[in-house]
């Protein structure tokens, strides 16, 4: 790492604790989910899919934050996750949910290259790539839920997002502390969509770890 990019002792702290309780927190997928955070420790700065300083705490900041939502997901049905990217969510929610169909849709090229890898490397035989924008698969497939993790504000992120969530499905996604400020504007979309009131969940994993906040959206069905 550059000077100045050492990791703090709490970091190191943090980032051994996390690592430890990997094994038990993750079980069964505890395999896929190890060599997958060894491949991005190994490829993810050089391949430009996390910074220098993310390297060292890459269990602790990414891997569990992705893990945190999962317990808010169906464990079978469709899951989209918008802009994958690393495949931070999507790749930890296929390796946690083997019985649900991940699709990971990501615009460029070179990061669904990474993420065919990671998918092949990883016999994650449920997962699916779809390079495109979120918006050019309106109309081509809906989802029981739709993810995101650090892709844009809310409001923005329901208009991509909810024509994908199928009626009676939700939208689950990853956001930061300051979700509250981003609410106002969203509930004019979700109300545009039929979608329900927003629900700010925190979702722990382990104690090592900080919480993780999960926003919750439901479509609910067409009134019969």
């Amino acid at each position: 790492m550059a000077e100045g990019q050492h990791p703090s002792p709490d970091d190191v702290s943090r980032e051994t604790a996390a690592r430890d309780a990997a094994p038990a927190y993750f079980g069964d997928a505890y395999a896929a989910v190890a060599r997958f955070t060894q491949r991005l420790a190994d490829e993810g700065e050089t391949r430009g899919l996390i910074g220098p300083r993310e390297i060292d705490r890459i269990w602790s900041r990414h891997i569990y934050n992705s893990a945190a939502v999962v317990p808010y997901l169906p464990p079978r049905g469709t899951i989209a996750d918008l802009g994958s990217g690393a495949g931070l969510p999507g790749v930890v929610i296929a390796a946690m949910l083997p019985e649900a169909e991940v699709l990971l849709v990501e615009p460029m090229e070179r990061r669904c290259a990474w993420l065919a890898e990671i998918r092949d490397a990883l016999e994650l035989d449920n997962v699916e790539i779809k390079r495109g924008r979120a918006e050019e698969f309106h109309g081509a497939f809906e989802a029981d839920a739709v993810t995101a993790r650090a892709v844009a504000a809310l409001d923005k992120l329901a208009r991509m997002a909810l024509p994908l969530v199928r009626r009676g499905g939700e939208l689950v996604v990853l956001k930061g502390r300051n979700v509250d400020q981003e609410l106002p504007a969203a509930r004019k979309v979700l109300r545009k969509f039929g979608a329900g009131e927003p629900e700010v969940l925190r979702a722990s994993t382990i104690e090592a770890v900080e919480e993780t906040v999960v926003v919750r959206v439901a479509r609910p069905k067409l009134g019969r």
